[in-house]
């Protein structure tokens, strides 16, 4: 099969990171075991991307990011072609703008608008709260309010769901975050002062690398944190098989 106009996992991570700076390889393999993503692959196994997988993908990303649907709801859509606003080919489907999208997350919404504008209960959002996932903040007349920003991880923990891992479940990873927040910080330091020749002084220069630093450095804890799981899991299924 010729390669031309193909992308690598790789290439196509580092084309898309600009617009969504968390995708990484693994969730991109992540959608490919989930049947959203098909890409073709070589003899010895290695995936290709065409410029319609990678549209494909785009789409996906920005129903998730820009739409917070869920990813059933996602492979519902595409499957009737209704693309959302991006995705090449796909028409597009009867949604509000981007903008008005972009508006969501800049916004603070009152809790009981989480069903209509996430699909989600209201106790489970304060589920979420007490588990220290996400803040509520009130309002001058008490009513709690949810950031915007917070519309995809909520949409994560509603897919995460499906699979028996609920808001107590999650806990561990505020208790892991809050941790490797102090891991990245000192490591920005390190690389501002020996490594990467950052200015201390943050500058609009010096904060374009930062930024591009963390996001290199969580990139490639994740790939470390996802490799020792799915060690850990490729053993429990090889005493399962035996």
């Amino acid at each position: 099969m010729p390669d031309a106009g193909y992308l690598t996992i790789g290439k196509v991570v580092k084309k898309l990171q600009g617009q969504y700076p968390d995708l990484s390889i693994s969730k991109v393999r992540y959608l490919e075991d989930e049947g959203l993503l098909t890409p073709s692959r070589t003899p010895s196994g290695y995936r290709l991307y065409s410029q319609h997988d990678v549209r494909r993908l785009e789409t996906i990303l920005y129903l998730q990011k820009n739409r917070f649907l869920p990813l059933q709801v996602i492979r519902e859509r595409l499957e009737k072609g209704e693309g959302g606003g991006l995705g090449g080919n796909l028409p597009l489907g009867p949604l509000t703008s981007s903008r008005e999208d972009e508006g969501l997350s800049e916004k603070l919404h009152p809790i009981d608008r989480m069903p209509e504008l996430l699909g989600v209960s209201i106790s489970f959002v304060r589920q979420l709260s007490e588990a220290g996932l996400i803040p509520l903040k009130k309002s001058p007349h008490g009513r709690d309010l949810v950031d915007g920003h917070d519309f995809p991880l909520i949409r994560c923990c509603e897919e995460l769901r499906r699979y028996g891992i609920g808001p107590k479940n999650l806990r561990q990873y505020v208790t892991a975050a809050n941790r490797e927040s102090s891991l990245f910080e000192q490591a920005l330091i390190v690389f501002a002062r020996k490594g990467g020749g950052v200015e201390m002084e943050l500058t609009s220069e010096s904060r374009q690398q930062f930024s591009e630093a963390f996001q290199q450095m969580l990139a490639l804890t994740g790939q470390v944190r996802d490799s020792l799981i799915h060690r850990q899991i490729s053993r429990t299924f090889s005493r399962m098989e035996g």
